[in-house]
């Protein structure tokens, strides 16, 4: 064991407040911890330099995707013993120690580049131009870069999974399940909000629905409309051409912002006639869980706020519509993640191909801890199905 792996072992186990859980070598050939666990690797010592100017999660997530850190054996694994060895969190003198072990491995210096996968948006939140800039930054890489992880549906959310399912026929029985609760029936017109790549519009066609999408997403607007879909490169608040007698709105509510939601739930109540029914599926946190935290908001969805469900069926209520179900989905988002992963892994070459290995590594960081986000509870999912009062 060299001195720079034997310094950082003792400051880990203190932050840990016990053994390292995971293997780690470090760039001058030494080596700490379990030899049977997966390994962290510390190319260089801008990996440290990382968390030196921002200590935690973005840090460590800025080191990996820069290529100075990595991984060898099971990710998701590595990472599962890190989050069960860090759940207690350090506190502020464990964290100075570890910032004085680094300092005095000569680690110091000016900031590592950011990695130019992070999101720099300009402007107010929400604001429409920023909301268009936060949705191409996550939606526009390219529809082939994709399809290189959803099943041939390209549906972008949680699949409700049986025993025997594959992630196609799970997705299927998700938008099954969509459309029984909103009572699609032949001749109805039904609005699909933040239709993605349009799996839920061209579903709802199935039952004889008019279905129309909208999105503000170019790239899925040509993608839904080249496989016939009806589809409009649209903001939500400029729909006006209602009523219609079902809306769905499938994982999109979370990138309005706090601030706007009031206004989606009251818009989404003027769309719909008296009678009419509508479903929200949402990506949900607990009333103290973190939700996405600093890594998904900085390189996957920027400005995305997740809140508590209980905090969103209040305001549909205050928008004037009548709650009439609601059913967590949790485990299925934890499942349907993993098996995007393994997608995008058998894929992963062609990945890096088509958006660079700084990007392709974004997103192999982001199902696994996506997936292990959902796997522990910190983030869930919900269907929300709310009517207007005849």
């Amino acid at each position: 064991m060299t001195l720079v792996a034997s310094r950082l072992a003792d400051t880990v186990a203190g932050l840990f407040g016990g053994a390292l859980p995971v293997g780690l070598r470090t760039w001058d050939g030494g080596f700490a911890g379990p030899e049977d666990a997966p390994v962290v690797v510390l190319r260089s010592p801008l990996a440290l330099r990382h968390l030196l100017w921002a200590p935690g999660e973005l840090g460590l997530a800025r080191a990996y995707v820069s290529g100075h850190l990595d991984v060898e054996g099971d990710l998701a694994d590595g990472f599962r013993r890190v989050w069960a060895a860090a759940s207690g969190g350090p506190g502020m003198a464990e964290l100075a120690r570890g910032a004085r072990t680094l300092l005095g491995l000569g680690v110091a210096g000016p900031r590592p580049p950011i990695p130019l996968s992070e999101a720099r948006l300009r402007g107010r939140l929400h604001t429409r131009g920023r909301d268009r800039d936060a949705i191409a930054h996550h939606y526009d890489l390219s529809n082939d870069f994709y399809s290189l992880i959803l099943d041939p549906s390209m549906a972008y959310s949680c699949a409700k999974w049986a025993p025997g399912d594959d992630l196609a026929r799970a997705q299927r029985r998700k938008l099954d399940l969509v459309c029984a609760k909103l009572g699609l029936q032949p001749g109805m017109r039904h609005l699909d909000v933040g239709c993605g790549w349009g799996s839920m519009v061209l579903h709802a066609a199935e039952y004889g629905a008019e279905s129309v999408g909208v999105t503000i997403a170019a790239e899925q607007q040509a993608f839904v409309r080249a496989r016939g879909g009806e589809v409009r490169l649209q903001d939500y608040r400029d729909v006006s051409d209602g009523p219609y007698d079902a809306i769905s709105s499938i994982e999109m509510g979370e990138h309005v912002g706090e601030e706007n939601y009031p206004v989606y739930a009251s818009t989404l109540f003027g769309l719909v006639r008296p009678g009419g029914r509508v479903v929200v599926q949402q990506m949900s946190r607990g009333a103290n869980a973190p939700g996405g935290g600093p890594f998904i908001e900085r390189y996957i969805a920027p400005d995305m706020h997740m809140r508590p469900v209980g905090r969103t069926v209040a305001m549909f209520e205050e928008a004037g519509f009548e709650v009439l179900h609601v059913e967590g989905m949790r485990e299925d988002y934890a499942k349907t993640v993993r098996a995007w992963y393994d997608t995008f892994e058998s894929h992963y070459g062609e990945a890096v191909a088509l958006v660079g290995e700084e990007v392709a590594r974004v997103w192999r960081l982001y199902l696994v801890g996506g997936g292990l986000a959902f796997e522990s509870g910190r983030m869930s999912v919900h269907q929300i199905t709310v009517g207007r009062p005849s």
